[in-house]
C-alpha cells in the first residue's frame, strides 16, 4: 500500500493521510509523493477525478486506486500497478467497516475528527510501513476500542476504612480456610 487518505470531497481537506515507504523497498515501491506539496497535488487531482466517478476503482497517477464514499468523506486505499486490486478493496473495506463499529455507524467528517486517535489507531492496525497486517474489521475493532468508561462493579461502595479492612481481612481468611477444607 502506498497511501491510505481519509478526504473531504467538499472542501478538499485532509482528515487523514499516511503515506508509505516500506522499510525494503525497490525502486517501484519508493513513495513518489515525499513532500507535503506533491501530497496536496495528488490529493487534490484524485479529488476533482473520483468525485464524478461511480466507479470504486481507478488508475490514477500510475497508481491503482480504490475508494468509497461514506456520508461527507471519502475514504482511499491506493497501490502500485503491480498490487492486487481485490487486496486493496478488502483492505478499504476492512477501514470502512472498523470505523463503522468504531464510531458506532457515524462516519462523517466531524465525527472522525473528534475521534481522530481512534481513526489513526484503526489506520495503524490495518497497515503498517506499507504491509497489510489485518482485513477482519471485529479484530481491528477489538485492538483499537477503548475500555469501557463504566466504574468497575462494586468499587463505588467500597469501604476503605479501618474497619472495612479488617471485614476484608476476616472475609479473605474465611474463604481460604474454606478453600483448603474442600482441597483436603
Amino acid at each position: 500500500v502506498n497511501a491510505i487518505l481519509i478526504l473531504s470531497p467538499n472542501d478538499g481537506s485532509r482528515i487523514l493521510a499516511k503515506y508509505y515507504h516500506p522499510p525494503h523497498s525497490t525502486p517501484s515501491t519508493v513513495n513518489p509523493y515525499p513532500t507535503a506539496k506533491e501530497q496536496k497535488a495528488f490529493e487534490k487531482g484524485l479529488i476533482d477525478k473520483t468525485a464524478k466517478s461511480n466507479n470504486d476503482i481507478i488508475l490514477y497517477d500510475s497508481r491503482i486506486v480504490v475508494f468509497k464514499a461514506e456520508s461527507d468523506v471519502m475514504l482511499y486505499v491506493v497501490g502500485g500497478t503491480e498490487e492486487n486490486e481485490m487486496l486493496l478493496w478488502h483492505t478499504l473495506l476492512a477501514l470502512r467497516e472498523s470505523l463503522n463499529l468504531l464510531l458506532r455507524n457515524i462516519t462523517d467528517k466531524r465525527t472522525m475528527l473528534e475521534n481522530y486517535d481512534i481513526v489513526s489507531l484503526c489506520v495503524d492496525e490495518i497497515v503498517d510501513d506499507g504491509i497489510i497486517l489485518e482485513t477482519d474489521p471485529a479484530t481491528i475493532a477489538s485492538r483499537v476500542s477503548r475500555p469501557p468508561k463504566n466504574e468497575v462493579v462494586g468499587m463505588k461502595n467500597l469501604d476503605l476504612s479501618e474497619q472495612g479492612l479488617l471485614n476484608a481481612w476476616e472475609f479473605g481468611k474465611r474463604q481460604l480456610a474454606e478453600r483448603l477444607r474442600q482441597g483436603m
